[in-house]
């Protein structure tokens, strides 16, 4: 094995280089900006415009950052090796690849820095930039599809997955949040309710990222005449054209701190409160203690209007001296936000991440004695074998011959 870095951090690139890989990857690595071109000569910039805009947002943010990032790499690998990026040789591709896999990161023990299915995705990143300029894929000749299959097949291993956030671990986490008063008291209502919306909703984290007051109407549970919300889901990891409009259901808990209308409830009058009478009237907000948190608030809300049907950040960027931004909180510091409570709460915050409030939904979920058909409905899984992955987490033994060996 060797521990030379397959990829060139972009920091050992003289500044020239730096500039002209950014320059060519700054917009979406998937649309082919030489055709646009030829777009703009026979139309008007407006409409070329329009074509440009939603061209570029076919594909998700998330998907866009990471296959620039992994274009970088490659490019910056070429660079150094005196190898030519695009088009490139796939003998050269399947070189790359193979040294990524054998290249190990600093610890005791060392660990792979690159996993098969990150490899897969680095392919697959240059796949597209090779489709966007009009060039067949190097990923298609034997060398790369056999090295790639190689690595899979030496590296076979159980994949790395997160602790899930079981409810005695949300009421850990919930004990850590900041005190109630001015400046964190935002923070603490605004990641009430990140946790409890992303724990009871099992939503993903890019998911949480991208709710805004729009999507949230409050409903009326037909049977017990509780308050309900329903978060409606634009674009997700499956639906990635919103035409399937997923929506997922949040009653009233049993217990108001766990309780997500509450939890709205309380976010939804902070930030209504700052819209009419800004940073001051929240500073008075949050002096007052208010009601007692053993007492369920979701009962007597109303949620204004105009905040309604505004389309902004439901779970906005929140700085430490109060201030709440105009842009949403990123997937990635979801993640952030949870480990940073798993670490306050004494639990290693490399076990937790973002996707532990789903696992942790749909693990709970089969403990509570819930079915493969309810917890895939909630979570909008269309694969029963991925809810039997949390299923046998929760209970191995649940439904299990060895049972009834008479051991």
């Amino acid at each position: 094995m060797t521990d030379r870095p397959a990829t060139l951090p972009d920091d050992r690139l003289p500044a020239t280089v730096q500039a002209a890989l950014r320059h060519r990857t700054d917009r979406s690595v998937l649309v082919d900006h030489r055709a646009l071109a030829t777009v703009r000569a026979r139309f008007d910039t407006e409409q070329a415009d329009s074509l440009t805009r939603y061209l570029e947002a076919s594909q998700s943010p998330n998907t866009l950052r990471a296959y620039r990032t992994d274009w970088v790499a490659w490019a910056a690998w070429c660079t150094r090796e005196n190898r030519q990026a695009l088009p490139a040789d796939p003998v050269d591709l399947a070189v790359y690849l193979a040294l990524a896999a054998d290249t190990r990161r600093d610890g005791d023990p060392p660990r792979w820095a690159y996993s098969p299915a990150t490899l897969d995705r680095k392919a697959a990143a240059i796949a597209a930039v090779h489709a966007a300029n009009g060039l067949p894929s190097p990923t298609r000749a034997d060398v790369v599809r056999l090295t790639l299959r190689g690595i899979r097949r030496t590296r076979r291993a159980r994949p790395a997955r997160k602790r899930p956030v079981l409810l005695h671990t949300l009421e850990a986490l919930l004990a850590e949040r900041p005190p109630a008063t001015w400046p964190g008291g935002i923070t603490r209502r605004r990641d009430t309710l990140l946790l409890l919306v992303g724990f009871a909703g099992a939503l993903r984290r890019s998911e949480l990222a991208a709710l805004t007051f729009a999507d949230i109407t409050t409903e009326t549970d037909p049977a017990t005449g509780e308050p309900l919300l329903i978060a409606h889901l634009g674009v997700t990891k499956t639906d990635t054209s919103a035409t399937a409009h997923q929506q997922v259901v949040l009653p009233r808990g049993a217990r108001p701190h766990t309780c997500p209308v509450c939890a709205y409830a309380d976010w939804t009058e902070l930030v209504e409160t700052r819209r009419r009478g800004g940073q001051d009237a929240v500073r008075t907000l949050l002096d007052d203690p208010g009601p007692d948190d053993r007492v369920h608030r979701c009962h007597r809300f109303t949620p204004a209007t105009a905040l309604t049907e505004l389309a902004t950040p439901l779970l906005p960027a929140v700085n430490r001296h109060g201030g709440i931004a105009d842009r949403p909180l990123s997937g990635r510091a979801v993640a952030e936000i949870v480990k940073r409570y798993a670490l306050r709460a004494g639990l290693d915050p490399d076990l937790f991440g973002g996707h532990s409030l789903r696992a942790g939904f749909a693990t709970q979920a089969a403990l509570g004695g819930a079915g493969d058909r309810e917890i895939m409905r909630q979570g909008r899984w269309s694969n029963p074998r991925t809810v039997h992955r949390y299923i046998r987490v929760a209970n191995p033994l649940d439904d299990n011959a060895v049972t009834r060996l008479g051991l």
